[in-house]
This record gives structure tokens, sequence and C-alpha cells, in this order.
């Protein structure tokens, strides 16, 4: 069992920054972020592998969002810069405790909120 908890949200103008934790309680693989908007789907930000090498984004997050991780820390990290409105939404972390595995645990959320 892991427990994700998110951190780092918070009310930021439009392109400013913000950074966001993921302490997990223990080891965890593949980590990804997700944010849902109100009234849309929960989508996919970005995720990153067991070592850091290997990182994944969405095209509307590319060239301003950074995943990385601190694995002594059990920690992964989402750098947000030049934040948009459309960035506003609660987001998630959630873990895979192995290769090949789902997302199998998920943090609260914590809310981002871009203002114009």
């Amino acid at each position: 069992q892991v427990e994700l908890v998110e951190s780092g949200g918070g009310l930021v103008q439009a392109g400013g920054s913000l950074s966001l934790s993921c302490a997990a309680s223990g080891r965890t693989f593949t980590v990804g972020w997700f944010r849902q908007a109100p009234g849309k789907e929960r989508e996919f930000v970005a995720r990153i592998n067991w070592s850091g090498g290997a990182t994944a984004y969405a095209d509307s997050v590319k060239g301003r969002f950074t995943i990385s991780r601190d694995n002594y820390k059990n920690t992964v990290y989402l750098r947000m810069n030049s934040l948009k409105p459309e960035d506003t939404a609660v987001y998630y972390c959630a873990a895979a405790v192995g290769p090949g595995m789902q997302y199998g645990y998920w943090g609260q959320g914590t809310q981002v909120t871009v203002s114009s």
C-alpha cells in the first residue's frame, strides 16, 4: 500500500509559476500527474519512470512543465512555468509500483488556479 500526498497548489497569475510535489509513503515506479478541470474529464499531464530517465508530457504542457523525482525522498515534482488560465484544475499524482503495472494509487489532489 502506497499513500500519495500532493502539495504546492495555489493561486497564481497567468505567466507565473508553481511547483507541485507528490510525496509517496513508499517506493514507486512510474509516477504520473493528471488534472481535472470543472466539467471536464481527467487528463494526462506528465509521467516519469523509476530512474527519471524517461519522461512524457501532454502536448498542451510540453515546453512549459517539467517533471522530476528524488527517489531518496520518494517525491515527484511538477514544475509549471508560463501558466495559463486553461491550466486551472485539480492536479493529481498517481503511481504504479512495478514495471508494466497500472496506476494503482492516487493522491487526493491539489488545486491550481491561474487568473487572467
